[in-house]
Formats: C-alpha cells, structure tokens, sequence
C-alpha cells in the first residue's frame, strides 16, 4: 500500500484485473514471450512455442492476433525470443531461437526470416539485445556456451565459455544496464560474471563493424575463458533466470524462491564475494525453465507457478522484504506459468495527480502483463491505481 495523493487514504498499488486469455491453436507449450520494448503508443508483444512465433497487440481490453511464422521444420520448438530493430531501415525486427540452435531474424514488415546465425552446437535457451546497442545480440545455450553476434554485419563476435565456463546447460543471462557486464546461469547450478570492458572484447566489437557482410574472409572472434567472478553457492539446483535489478541482481532456480544476491568487492580473500540478501519465496515452483519478469522501471517483479498462480511483489514497497506478494488466480488458468512480461509503461507516464484522477474516473489502464503457460494459453493482466 501507499498514501493516495488525491484521497489521502492508504491504496493498493499492485491491482490487476484479467481482460481475457486465447489459446494457440497448436495447443503445446508457449515458452517465450516478450513486449516490444522500442514502441511507445502501441503494446505489441511476441510469444514462442512449437515451430510458431505470434504478434499480438493489446488494443482496448482484448488480445489481437497480428501475424505469425511457422519453421519448415516440424520438429523445431522455439524457446525463446526478443525484439530488435534496423538502425538504418527502422524495420522492426523478432529474433526467435530454440531446440535446433538456429537463431533467425525475422523482419515484420512481412514476418520472413531475412537472416539466420548458426554456430550453437546445440539449443539454444535465451536471447538478449544490448541495451546500448541493437545491432549486438546475445545468445545462451545448450552447448554450455555464450555467444555475442552482430547483426549489422552477422558475424559471431565473442564465445564466453571453455576453461572456467559453465559445465553444463547455460540457460539464462542478462545485460547489465550499462551494458558494460552480462550474467549467465545454468543447469551447473553456477552463476557467472563476465567482463564486456576488457580491452581485447572492445577492440573485437569495434572491429565487427568493419567487416564486409557475407565476406569470405572468416571473422577472427574473441574467445573468453575466464569470468570476472562465479559462483555456485547462491543456489542449489538448476539456474533457469537471472537478471539484474540495478547493481544487484535477482536469480531463480527450482527451489521455490527467487534470490536478491550482491557481489561484494573488497580485499577479503578468505570471504566470498557473493552476499545474499534476500529470498522471495514462492510455492509450487520446482519445475526448471519457469521466467520471472521485471517491468521496464524495475518497480514490479512478477513470476508464474507450476499450478498457474502469479505472484507479484511491488519492489518499491518500504516493506518489500516483509510483504506477502500479490496473487493473481483464474480457476482456468491452471497449467505452469512458463514467462511473464510487462509493457514499457511508467509507473505514472502522466503528471502523478492527473494520472491518478484519470485511473480513478475514466479507468485508464496503464500496465499490461502477459503470462503464457504450457497448455498454449496467453493471458492478458492490466494494472489500474
């Protein structure tokens, strides 16, 4: 709760009503979805599962097909997907990737596939754009490997992985806000900091730019072995999310919680440098690869259940460590909650009262959330003050 500024009374910030839920017509498991983070006046996101990727738009209260790609490949199943856009075209782009360690790009002027990277060994389980810079894409797979591309010129820049790499599975990772460090975890049970300021990864992104696209001549990529820091004491089990909250981080393994860790940088050598600060637990979720989500301005922290509940915790609560999370329930949504994405709206977006008095009156709705789940559902959350 906090102080209404119009009423003066004590008001429930972390409201959501359900607008409604469409089923894939496939019918198997979504594991993947996404807010196109670079579009202002429209809420367009994007879901993966089978050999499909969808386009919806939230328009009025309601989930709107737009377009859809199917792979050739009846046997492919994406994992995950995130958006991007042509610095030099504007043309949004959907980069999806999964079980075949294909990534593709696909432009959605005509939702074709305009290019497509190979090089993981194996499937590949999570993508992330730079946030500095579209045009680099990271990749997180299978094979026990990162990888770093261009998609400007569509070489591979770096390999993170190798002699202190992970020993198994790398199923997360996430940019820092800086885009000056990424964190891995995987099925090792390990998290892993790596460093994207060393001199030899600046000079081969920069280098990447001037390489002539469809060359013959092969792109010398950088190889990095060691991480900065890594761990295997915050969690016990497989590490299927991580993701930065400023310049801490949240990670969450099949241990029925999500874990608030910080490193610690000092000149102690005989302490660890990994310091847990808080567990936020949640019940029913010991199955792996389930992803929480953070909003846009890191103020929300939602996170799905094998059983279908949503568990949402206000992150800028006075009380947050204390505070028992929100629960979102349908008696129809009652399949794991595999991914939970928001919309790149501000908490207030207008003047704090005006946005308040227009909530209140006019029941303008400002945050959306989507959770897919494995029975092929998508379903539509919207937050009002």
């Amino acid at each position: 709760t906090t102080w209404h500024p119009v009423w003066g009374g004590k008001v429930d910030m972390v409201v959501f009503k359900l607008c409604g839920f469409v089923r894939e017509e496939h019918g198997q498991p979504l594991f993947g979805a996404q807010f196109n983070p670079y579009l202002q006046d429209q809420k367009i996101f994007a879901t993966v599962g089978s050999n499909r990727a969808t386009i919806y738009q939230c328009v009025h209260s309601s989930i709107t097909p737009l377009q859809a790609y199917y792979d050739a490949d009846q046997d492919e199943n994406f994992y995950t997907c995130v958006w991007s856009y042509n610095p030099q075209t504007k043309e949004t782009l959907l980069i999806i990737a999964g079980a075949k360690g294909i990534i593709r790009v696909l432009g959605t002027s005509k939702m074709q596939c305009t290019m497509s990277f190979t090089g993981h060994g194996s499937a590949v389980n999570e993508l992330k754009i730079h946030p500095l810079d579209v045009n680099l894409l990271l990749s997180a797979s299978k094979d026990y490997a990162l990888r770093l591309w261009n998609l400007q010129t569509a070489v591979c820049v770096a390999l993170f992985g190798g002699v202190e790499g992970h020993r198994d599975e790398v199923l997360s990772a996430d940019f820092n806000m800086e885009g000056k460090y990424i964190l891995s975890a995987g099925m090792d049970h390990a998290l892993k900091l790596w460093d994207l300021e060393c001199d030899e990864l600046k000079a081969t992104i920069a280098k990447s730019y001037k390489h002539t696209k469809g060359s013959r001549v092969s792109f010398p990529v950088a190889q990095i072995h060691f991480p900065k820091h890594a761990t295997r004491e915050i969690h016990r089990n497989y590490v299927d999310c991580v993701r930065w909250f400023g310049q801490v981080a949240l990670s969450k393994s099949c241990e029925n919680n999500i874990i608030l860790w910080k490193i610690v940088t000092d000149d102690k050598k005989e302490k660890s440098p990994f310091e847990i600060m808080h567990r936020f637990e949640v019940p029913d979720c010991e199955i792996w690869y389930i992803r929480f989500g953070l909003d846009h301005k890191m103020q929300f922290m939602a996170l799905g259940n094998q059983v279908g509940k949503i568990f949402i915790w206000d992150l800028t609560s006075e009380d947050v460590f204390k505070n028992r999370p929100h629960t979102l329930t349908h008696p129809k949504c009652n399949a794991p909650v595999r991914q939970v994405t928001f919309s790149k709206d501000g908490r207030w977006g207008l003047n704090e009262c005006l946005y308040i008095y227009l909530s209140i009156y006019l029941s303008i709705y400002v945050s959306t959330m989507i959770s897919i789940c494995d029975n092929g559902t998508v379903w539509r959350w919207d937050r009002k003050v």
